[in-house]
């Protein structure tokens, strides 16, 4: 399909924005899967070799995805074989790229219809970790800090984790909480996507192992419909080091989305699940979409799809490929 550089740049050029073109005749087949290509750069700059292992695919159509202004051209390519035996042959251009991202996947929701996406908190919609940050303020950073790799890493249970680096923060006062909360640092490019999926009759929520304070204010800056998060009990002046009613692990992330989804008559088609950790993989499973967000890479490899840099508005490459 590519032989030269040149050429892929004169046929990328010259395609409609968000578009599917067909290149090659052909009946509907038993299974068909979508490569992306895209960039943080200005334009793609595919390399000869990928660009060899592309034209050896099976492509039925090709499109250029163009979702937001904020985003260089992404391609689209519509692939006749199932997923699995598509990862095998691109296996090499799969691994994390700043300059050039390369996703396959089966399925996606689509931007044209309702849909509900349903996010992790702490290093998904915002950039930090809010127990480590309240563990600074009580002196105990590096005791859960370790707690908090071993347990995003799938190595420590997220419930037994919690409780371990919550009864560390015993003492820390509500005031400090508070100062805490009001700085919370957003993840570049949330706030656009999110504003974008709201103007297309999307549901937003926050399903998320951290604390009902932070996710409240994450609520208020990002418009969310929903929050679903652990309650911190406290004495009135300080934390207690106590975790109070059901904790929101793994498997409560993924009975939230599929709840919340039921009540909204929403299916699960039309459903994506972000996040950065191991304790979202469960809800990533139960949703249309998995969207790894600079991700461990147990995540980033099991995921659906990901983005491993730059802004979460490049999500809406995935549910911008039109007419599937």
């Amino acid at each position: 399909m590519f032989e030269s550089m040149v050429e892929f740049e004169q046929f990328f050029s010259n395609l409609e924005n968000n578009k599917w073109h067909s290149v090659a005749e052909s009946n509907e087949p038993s299974e068909t899967c979508f490569v992306l290509l895209s960039t943080l750069q200005s334009q793609l700059e595919p390399s000869s070799a990928l660009l060899t292992s592309l034209s050896a695919l099976p492509v039925a159509a090709v499109a250029k995805i163009a979702p937001h202004p904020d985003l260089s051209s992404a391609l689209g390519l519509k692939v006749s074989a199932n997923v699995a035996a598509v990862k095998k042959q691109l296996s090499d251009f799969l691994a994390p790229n700043q300059a050039l991202e390369v996703n396959v996947f089966a399925n996606a929701p689509t931007i044209n219809q309702p849909g509900l996406l349903v996010m992790d908190m702490d290093s998904t919609a915002i950039q930090i970790e809010c127990i480590d940050e309240i563990a600074r303020l009580a002196n105990v950073y590096d005791e859960v800090a370790s707690v908090t790799r071993q347990a995003m890493q799938g190595a420590l249970p997220f419930s037994e984790s919690l409780r371990k680096r919550v009864a560390k923060l015993e003492g820390v006062s509500l005031e400090l909480m508070a100062e805490l909360k009001d700085n919370l640092p957003l993840m570049p490019g949330v706030k656009a996507l999110c504003q974008h999926l709201k103007a297309n009759g999307w549901t937003l929520a926050i399903a998320s192992g951290g604390f009902i304070p932070f996710a409240e204010r994450v609520q208020t800056l990002l418009e969310l419909d929903a929050i679903h998060a652990n309650t911190l009990e406290d004495n009135g002046k300080t934390l207690t080091g106590k975790v109070l009613g059901t904790i929101v692990d793994a498997d409560e992330k993924a009975r939230f989305l599929t709840q919340y989804a039921k009540e909204l008559n929403i299916d699960k088609s039309q459903t994506m699940a972000m996040g950065d950790g191991a304790n979202d993989l469960v809800m990533m499973a139960a949703s249309g979409l998995g969207v790894a967000v600079h991700g461990k890479p147990l995540v980033a490899e099991t995921a659906d799809v990901a983005v491993n840099f730059g802004s979460l508005l490049q999500v809406l490459y995935f549910i911008s490929c039109l007419n599937k």
